[in-house]
């Protein structure tokens, strides 16, 4: 038994739909799949019912955006489960809302140097509850100003933290997102601690007793800095995780559903969790919830 718990689909940054994503989790024999688009759980409804269609359990899940402040860097919380997901609706609108005012501002900007029509980023983002700067790369791409997503273009216009048309803001406090995520009971797991060296944040957390499970298994971590990881996690009693994070063409490395997984063991502990929130949430819930 074995599950992909961190893939994106065209909700967010992906370019395959739910649809696609979850019969590929299928083709590539995953018992378990959770789709954690960026900031929305909109997926959520309709990827169960096509989960049960294809054979696969789908795990309800989001890509939290997040800020430490103490290093002034983003991060990124996964949040499994939640059992009140409600409670999470205003931060995923917030974050949604910042993302999207920097990418028109960053639009502008590109406008200013490339002489590509008003809505040539606004056709890939169909679906999509943001824009996000691949959508961008791929209208430069298609008028004829990169030739790829990922190379000198992308470089000189985005990359941190000096990009000519990078636009960026503070997302919400960690702390603050990862108390909303345990009110609405959900799973707090920190994604890919060394794409954007969250590592020392990580201790902190572990320490605050904040977290309750590690991305380990992430296509930007060496193999050493996983065992590194595991070891940390096993240490303190966390859940050990492992997912793809896979955005299809717009992926920035090579990665394919199913590439990193989350093994039985951990499912396990992910699942006992799961079911003691939901415990603790029909306990708390009004009568006239229940």
């Amino acid at each position: 038994m074995t599950g992909d718990l961190h893939c994106h689909t065209t909700l967010s940054d992906g370019s395959l739909g739910i649809e696609e994503t979850i019969v590929q989790a299928k083709r590539m024999g995953l018992d378990f799949l959770a789709i954690t688009d960026h900031d929305t759980l909109s997926s959520s409804s309709r990827a169960k019912i096509l989960g049960e269609r294809y054979g696969v359990q789908v795990i309800p899940a989001v890509e939290l955006s997040a800020w430490d402040k103490k290093r002034n860097n983003k991060v990124h919380i996964l949040c499994y489960a939640p059992q009140k997901p409600d409670r999470l609706e205003g931060l995923c609108m917030k974050s949604c809302q910042i993302r999207t005012e920097c990418a028109k501002e960053m639009i502008k900007k590109v406008m200013d140097r490339y002489p590509i029509p008003s809505d040539a980023v606004q056709k890939y983002t169909k679906g999509s509850k943001s824009i996000y700067k691949q959508h961008i790369m791929r209208a430069l791409v298609n008028y004829g100003y990169a030739t790829e997503l990922y190379g000198s273009v992308n470089d000189k216009l985005f990359a941190a933290p000096n990009g000519e048309c990078l636009v960026t803001r503070e997302y919400p406090d960690v702390n603050f997102v990862i108390d909303l995520i345990h009110s609405s009971r959900g799973v707090a797991v920190m994604a890919h601690p060394y794409m954007y060296n969250n590592v020392e944040l990580l201790h902190e957390l572990i320490e605050a007793g904040k977290m309750d499970g590690i991305e380990c298994y992430h296509f930007s971590a060496t193999e050493q800095k996983q065992k590194e990881l595991v070891k940390l996690a096993e240490d303190n009693g966390l859940i050990v995780t492992g997912g793809s994070d896979f955005h299809g063409l717009y992926n920035s490395t090579m990665t394919h559903i199913g590439k990193y997984v989350t093994d039985q063991e951990n499912l396990d502990k992910l699942f006992k969790l799961i079911s003691k929130n939901s415990q603790k949430a029909s306990k708390t819930a009004p009568k006239a919830e229940q």
